[in-house]
């Protein structure tokens, strides 16, 4: 069994809900409205071609497995462990790429990475962009375009489930 199912249902007036069902049957659960309908589930996606690419075992996925609430990201403030941190900054990389409407090269990613990197805010909260070579990025590229594809063919009303594990 995956250590969380991840289901992103498209509903019918534009908004979508993110439910994660751990391997113990809990559940978390977030309604996503409005623009946040448009913009979560591609985010949430591409946190799961990250988070399994690099084998991120403490990323959003990781924690929600862990027992972490949806909720419970808004209020950690500084507690967020650094896994997820870095994680959240590579998702922001690939978002950046995606925003400008074309593919940077592996060299353009690595030096947006490293920008956006260093101008986080609050300064304390800053860490480095990994390193990722030219084979994470192609993977991540390539499983966020699969999971994209998966999403853009879930009609209204409908739900997209994929599994997540952790690397062990």
């Amino acid at each position: 069994m995956p250590d969380l199912l991840i289901r992103i249902k498209r509903a019918t007036d534009g908004s979508a809900a993110l439910t994660c069902v751990r391997a113990d049957g809990s559940v978390t659960w977030q309604r996503q409205v409005g623009r946040l309908g448009a913009f979560f589930p591609t985010h949430d996606l591409t946190h799961y071609a990250v988070e399994t690419t690099l084998g991120y075992g403490q990323g959003f996925y990781g924690l929600i497995a862990d027992g972490w609430e949806i909720s419970d990201f808004e209020t950690a403030k500084g507690g967020i462990p650094r896994e997820a941190r870095e994680a959240e900054l590579v998702v922001g990389v690939f978002e950046m790429e995606m925003r400008m409407g074309h593919g940077w090269s592996y060299a353009e990613l690595r030096e947006q990475g490293e920008r956006y990197a260093a101008s986080t805010r609050p300064a304390r909260n800053r860490i480095p962009l990994p390193t990722l070579s030219d084979d994470d990025i192609a993977r991540i590229r390539a499983l966020r375009a699969s999971v994209f594809a998966q999403w853009g063919a879930i009609p209204p009303g409908e739900t997209l489930e994929l599994a997540f594990s952790r690397h062990r």
